[in-house]
């Protein structure tokens, strides 16, 4: 016993010091706001097992608009790993559904980010994301959970919801932006 508290004494702790800069720490509060939306969403009852309104994307339009895809990719990748720990749902077919759909909509994010601002902003974004998050879940679900054409009926009723609350997502997002707008306009 007391060799044991011999060493323990002699034990130094090693310390992993993390040098983090501002725009890290600014990459944390917008994911760990959108990481409150997703648990805030999930306690909203859907009327339609997977159809949800992805209030969390209003996020990543935000960030998307005014730091670029990198850290909106950043924000959006933390949310899903994030939201999935918090909820109990890391490695469950959910979360990769989850996955499968944030890296679809940002593949298009990516692209659709370099089209002409003049006609494509927060809403048309918010829409191509919106479609592409449904694309890349229905397939996975067709070729992992149920590798059936009847997947297929479901495309119709999740396209709606994808547009509706695509849309509803990409007017909030840009009415955020307007607002900052008009805020440094006037400081």
């Amino acid at each position: 016993m007391e060799n044991w508290v011999a060493a323990r004494k002699n034990m130094t702790a090693s310390i992993i010091k993390l040098n983090t800069t501002a725009a890290d720490h600014h990459i944390a509060k917008l994911a760990a706001l959108a990481i409150g939306l997703s648990v805030l969403e999930a306690a909203i009852p859907s009327p339609l097992p997977g159809v949800k309104p992805g209030i969390a994307n209003i996020v990543t339009l935000i960030v998307l608009a005014r730091f670029g895809w990198r850290t909106a990719a950043w924000v959006t990748l933390l949310r899903v790993v994030g939201s999935g720990l918090l909820m109990g749902s890391v490695l469950t077919p959910g979360f990769f559904l989850s996955l499968s759909g944030a890296l679809s909509s940002l593949m298009i994010l990516a692209i659709s980010q370099h089209l002409p601002a003049r006609w494509f902003g927060a809403v048309t974004h918010s829409i191509f994301g919106a479609f592409a998050h449904i694309a890349g879940q229905l397939l996975l679900v067709y070729f992992w959970l149920i590798p059936h054409m009847g997947v297929a009926y479901l495309i119709p009723i999740f396209a709606a919801a994808a547009l509706i609350f695509g849309t509803a997502n990409g007017l909030i997002a840009a009415y955020f932006l307007s607002v900052e707008k008009r805020n440094v306009a006037c400081a």
